[in-house]
């Protein structure tokens, strides 16, 4: 039987233990094809860029914010996918762009 309040506690405590212990933090931007952005703030670990905080700004204008506090809603969910900027349409940002979106 697979206990999904454990799983979940694991994960939250991955994210925050990232979040928490970070020393360099990389912010991109992400445009899809339906007109929605995205927004990433990754940290290295173990060779990966890990999302901590991830932010979709939908083309009606509505924010999502997924991190380590808001796992997953009815809209979506912090990705589980290492990010790979040199792979993947990414587009790095300054943090005050990054900030200013999760902020809002």
């Amino acid at each position: 039987m697979i206990d999904l309040e454990r799983i979940k506690a694991a994960s939250v405590a991955y994210f925050r233990s990232l979040d928490e212990g970070a020393t360099l933090r990389h912010h991109f931007r992400h445009a899809d094809e339906e007109g929605g952005l995205w927004y990433f703030e990754a940290v290295p670990d173990r060779g990966e860029l890990i999302a901590i905080k991830q932010a979709e700004l939908t083309p009606a204008g509505r924010l999502h914010r997924y991190s380590w506090e808001h796992l997953q809603d009815e809209h979506g969910f912090l990705t589980d996918q290492a990010l790979a900027p040199e792979e993947d349409p990414l587009e790095t940002i300054p943090v005050e762009e990054f900030q200013q979106v999760w902020n809002q």
